[in-house]
């Protein structure tokens, strides 16, 4: 029996190394990410290319036998309009408006109350949140927008946004086979542009289907295609220290 296996986080230096020195029960294990084994499944194995938009977002492309990947390095310093930036972004604003910083709108009222409307116990619980903790507060999001909250307006805009531009740059590269995909995609779809969701097709199938039709070796394996820009050399400026500056003051 051979195993197709997709797997998060595959990307990450040494992973696919250490996976490979595993020992298994399969004739053969081949792993891809789990990206790439819901982008072969939603598409049945042909070229096209999916957005995902859960707790994370990424976008994975498959064109001629190369895989594009686009965004999803991992909350938070990416992952932009996925459910976890959604509820970092409305816990900010709370907290904002916790201060008077900012209105106070029904939703981020309902934010506080999860915290007894204590800001400093919204920031200990921040000490040890996860990316699936700020996704929680995704759906809260999107009931207040869909009710005219203008700060949950705002924020679902941004998000639609964020994942607009992933669907545009598959385009721009020729790919007009699109799904979204996700927990968040039939939340989020409505806020698309109207050009956007003409474009969009329902997955023929899911990230298991992907996955099988590699244990199958129905299809070549795609290479990734990933660039790797030649990024400058930055001289930083030497700081003194604070023994340093009182010297030269002295003198």
């Amino acid at each position: 029996m051979h195993a197709g296996i997709g797997l998060a986080g595959l990307g990450r230096r040494g992973a696919e190394a250490a996976l490979k020195n595993i020992a298994h029960p399969f004739a053969s294990a081949i792993f891809i990410s789990d990206g790439m084994a819901a982008c072969l499944g939603a598409h049945s194995g042909a070229d096209g290319a999916i957005v995902v938009a859960g707790t994370g977002s990424v976008g994975v492309g498959l064109t001629g036998g190369r895989e594009i990947r686009l965004a999803g390095y991992g909350f938070p310093v990416s992952d932009e309009g996925s459910g976890a930036d959604i509820g970092l972004q409305v816990v900010r604003l709370a907290l904002r408006a916790a201060d008077r910083r900012g209105e106070l709108t029904p939703l981020l009222s309902e934010v506080l109350g999860a915290f007894d409307h204590d800001p400093y116990q919204a920031v200990a619980w921040s000490e040890d949140a996860r990316a699936t903790d700020y996704a929680a507060f995704a759906p809260m999001v999107m009931r207040h927008a869909n009710e005219g909250d203008p700060v949950g307006r705002r924020i679902v805009e941004r998000a639609a946004d964020a994942i607009g531009d992933l669907l545009g740059l598959f385009l721009a590269r020729g790919i007009d086979r699109l799904a979204l995909v996700g927990g968040l995609a039939d939340a989020i779809t409505p806020w698309l542009t109207p050009d956007l969701r003409a474009r969009l097709r329902p997955p023929d199938a899911d990230a298991v289907a992907g996955a099988l039709l590699v244990a199958r070796g129905r299809l070549d394996l795609p290479k990734p295609d990933l660039p790797k820009p030649d990024l400058p050399k930055l001289d930083l400026p030497e700081r003194e220290t604070d023994h340093e500056q009182a010297s030269k003051s002295r003198g």
